[in-house]
């Protein structure tokens, strides 16, 4: 079970809010933080439970500026549960000597457990374990299990469960200027002998939360009597619990809890809900039972078996797995929410949606795409407000936000802090409209994996055709270059939001941005094909898509301004690029090492970064990790520029490479990919920096905050996708392998096209084994080599190795 096993053996203060990052159970309508139970927020702890798309909006006055920001809730604390012996102190971990500790994550289970001996003031030595679940089988329920054990003493013991609505939004420190209060308590009370409940409401989303629980004992060979005292106040309720403890007898306590929102569908009302299903449940051990079962089930689907140099490379591997399922799962596909960039693991970015869910999708794609279908329908259901936003700046199409939340307007900050320097700063990263283009590749990618026609003809098309609308409104046409150009964007890099010396905010000519649009386009044209005539002819009608503009749509890709350095080769990031300043890159990588955030360093020193050939996280080096070579040149080819595959991608990747500063864990994800052809050693040395990211904390501080999904989610695409060489394309499913020296063996299952197929790769043969589905053939291109495999067909192949240097 090591592989399946996250465990700590010490107790660290300072390192407690990373794993509670790190150990946050979920089961995708909600999410809790793996904070002591007892535990209150402050310097080494921060209980947190959130509930997924449970945003609320505040204001707040900041530099003399009215700020309004969507925030992720931080929700009642459920897992409140402490205890005190006679009179003395309710227990605290960081108050009593620590024996024995041991705290323990089972990925395959879910199970979150501890384990500790501690000695208090008093001489008193005490034995508690727990465990802890929030279910997969039934989402609006979670669990706590603590069996305690006198080692050396007996007398009386009080334990107090408790629902706490005293809890604001703290977990981010630069936030902590801006209002964070978010909850109004409606109601509480008991019920039952055991029973109690906390009704609350976010005050401008109007989103109410009723948590009901139930508190039992139980104990080893002996029955004392159990006195029961309630604590009922507007924003908490608990109950506490005093009896007799033994020396040497165990004391078992079980607090259950249900969890219902105003939100959820076929309920009465929310109150009426939890208090119903949590006198349903039997006990904490048959809701394990269940919750097992459901998890087995997911990892029969979606486990990655990795043979590899690395120790802790598969269970990294498998936490990624797992934390992709706390944040969205098949409890979500009801829900219309998004995946957060930061999951449902804190309080970073805001909850938040980006572009990340470009690095995500795969993921789905190809495992359970029911789920990558309703992360689209996210998407789609907020069409009239990304028109809204077009139609405001004079566009027409639709724009979507560079960070989105509750009902998809625009949630970036017009300001932010630089915790470096304590400064407020304008913030202009809103202008990334190249999330417009990932949207619409995420849309094209699932239904090649999918085959899904319907949702394309229904949905997807739109959003292909909508985004296409935008673009085209956008361009501006240079009469002088005879080429379409788009000025005032940022492009991935985020580094460079304007110009040096202007007070114009955007760039002009971003190239990834530029590229990506000319994809876009080609696309929504594609997928006009793709429907029926009837269909085709009623959508774009409906749209005001006359033949007119398609014509200038397919003008445009032919005529799309990139920009490239003097030489012909190199890509220029945006126009006016390599006339900015070089910096003294040794310096600074000696002060501060390889990952840095030179925004936020060169704000304090006084200067800026756009001033400086610097790159946050691959922009241009994006194109490489979307797209094949082949795939470029036909872009390129499009475009009527020159692009030879073998000498210019090399030579843009060692360009940009020499001035990243890999101030994003989406870095590293992006060059083990791009390096995976050519330089095998280098790829898998990006692949181990970004399967640690998390788990080593890289960026000094921002896991406690919450976990980043797309770097998660983009080191199982490497296995996935990348060295397996897996494409979706021309109706067919092609493999082109490349193991790094590093890897012995990788196998996994699939699903493409309804098709269930187990993969199995090692560094000489490629093993595919159909086991069915839906359909009964699907094509296969293996090195170019094209076959058609049957439903409980198996087939092996010994593939050509490429040169890698």
């Amino acid at each position: 079970m090591k592989d399946w096993i996250l465990k700590y053996d010490n107790y660290s203060p300072q390192e407690e809010l990373l794993r509670e990052s790190l150990c946050t159970l979920g089961n995708g309508y909600f999410a809790t933080r793996a904070a002591a139970e007892g535990s209150v927020a402050g310097e080494n702890h921060y209980p947190g439970t959130y509930l997924a798309g449970g945003y609320n909006r505040l204001e707040t006055t900041i530099a003399g500026r009215v700020i309004e920001n969507e925030d992720l809730v931080n929700w009642p604390d459920w897992t409140l549960l402490r205890f005190r012996l006679e009179n003395g102190d309710w227990f605290n971990i960081d108050a009593v000597e620590i024996l024995e500790f041991e705290q323990s994550l089972n990925l395959r289970e879910a199970i979150l457990e501890r384990r500790m001996k501690f000695r208090d003031k008093e001489g008193r030595e005490t034995q508690l374990s727990s465990r802890r679940v929030v279910s997969m089988s039934k989402m609006h329920l979670a669990a706590i299990e603590w069996e305690l054990k006198p080692l050396n003493w007996e007398g009386s013991i009080t334990i107090h469960s408790a629902l706490n609505g005293k809890v604001s939004n703290a977990g981010v420190a630069r936030y902590r200027d801006l209002n964070g209060q978010h909850l109004v308590p409606l109601d509480t009370g008991s019920f039952d002998e055991d029973g109690m409940y906390l009704k609350v409401r976010s005050s401008q989303s109007e989103i109410v939360m009723v948590q009901a629980c139930k508190t039992g004992v139980s104990f080893e060979l002996y029955e004392p009597s159990v006195e029961r005292r309630s604590i009922i106040e507007k924003d908490y309720v608990a109950q506490e619990l005093i009896f007799e403890a033994r020396e040497n007898k165990a004391i078992t306590v079980e607090k259950l809890v249900a969890v219902y929102t105003s939100r959820d569908m076929a309920i009465a009302d929310p109150l009426c809900e939890a208090k119903k299903l949590v006198t349903r449940i039997p006990g904490f051990g048959e809701l394990l039972r269940f919750h097992k079962m459901a998890w087995e089930e997911l990892w029969g689907q979606s486990d990655i078996l990795l043979k590899a140099d690395g120790n802790n490379d598969q269970l990294l591997l498998r936490l990624h797995i797992f934390h992709l399922f706390q944040t969205f799962s098949l409890k979500t596909i009801d829900e219309d929410v998004g995946i957060p960039a930061r999951g449902w693991h804190g309080e970073a970015y805001r909850g938040h949606i980006f572009w990340d869910e470009l690095f995500i999708f795969p993921f789905y794609n190809i495992t359970i795409p029911e789920l990558t279908r309703a992360l689209l329908m996210y998407r789609y259901r907020r069409l009239p407000e990304a028109r809204f936003a077009a139609s405001s700046e004079g566009y027409k199409g639709a724009m979507f936000p560079w960070q989105s939340g509750s009902n998809g307007r625009e949630e970036t900050q017009i300001i932010h802090l630089n915790p470096e320097s304590g400064n407020w700063l304008p913030d202009n990263t809103h202008l990334q409209r190249h999330v417009n283009s990932a949207i619409a590749y995420n849309v094209w990618q699932y239904f090649q994996v999918s085959g899904d026609l319907q949702f394309l003809a229904f949905y997807g098309a739109e959003l292909l055709l909508d985004i296409a609308k935008f673009w085209a409104s956008k361009v501006k046409y240079n009469e002088e270059r005879g080429k379409y150009e788009i000025h005032e964007v940022v492009g991935p890099d985020e580094y460079h939001t304007s110009y040096p010396n202007s007070s114009e905010p955007g760039l002009r000519n971003n190239a990834y941005t530029n590229i990506m649009t000319v994809w876009t386009l080609k696309h929504a044209l594609l997928a006009i094909q793709k429907l029926n005539d009837r269909r085709a002819s009623d959508l774009l009608r409906l749209m005001e898509i006359n033949e007119e503009e398609l014509s200038r749509w397919q003008n445009i890709c032919e005529n799309m301004f990139i920009p490239f350095l003097e030489d012909g080769k190199i890509i220029e990031q945006f126009e006016g690029f390599d006339k900015l300043k070089e910096l003294d890159w040794k310096r600074y990588h000696e002060k501060y090492g390889e990952t840095m955030r030179l925004d936020r360093i060169l704000e304090k020193e006084g200067d800026d970064v756009k001033n400086y050939k610097a790159v946050k996280q691959p922009d241009v080096l994006m194109l490489f990790f979307l797209f094949s070579s082949e795939e470029l040149k036909e872009l390129f080819d499009l475009m009527n520029y020159h692009f030879d595959p073998k000498e210019q991608i090399p030579a843009n990747i060692d360009y940009y490479e020499a001035i990243t500063s890999h101030g994003s864990t989406l870095s590293k994800v992006v060059y083990s990919w791009v390096y995976a052809r050519s330089h095998r050693e280098q790829s898998w040395h990006d692949f181990k920096k970004a399967l640690i990211s998390d788990f080593s904390d890289v960026q000094g501080g921002t896991t406690a905050e919450g976990v980043h999904m797309g770097a998660m989610a983009g080191t199982v695409d490497l296995i996935h996708r990348c060295y397996t060489g897996i494409e979706f394309k021309k109706e067919a499913l092609y493999f082109n392998p490349g193991l790094p020296q590093n890897v012995e063996e990788i196998s996994f299952r699939c699903r493409y096209r309804r098709h269930w197929l187990e993969v199995k790769l090692t560094q000489d043969v490629l093993f595919l084994k159909s086991h069915g589905g839906w359909q009964d053939l699907i094509k296969i291109v293996v090195n170019e080599e094209e076959f058609v495999m049957r439903k409980g067909e198996e087939r092996s192949f010994t593939y050509r190795k490429k040169e890698a240097q």
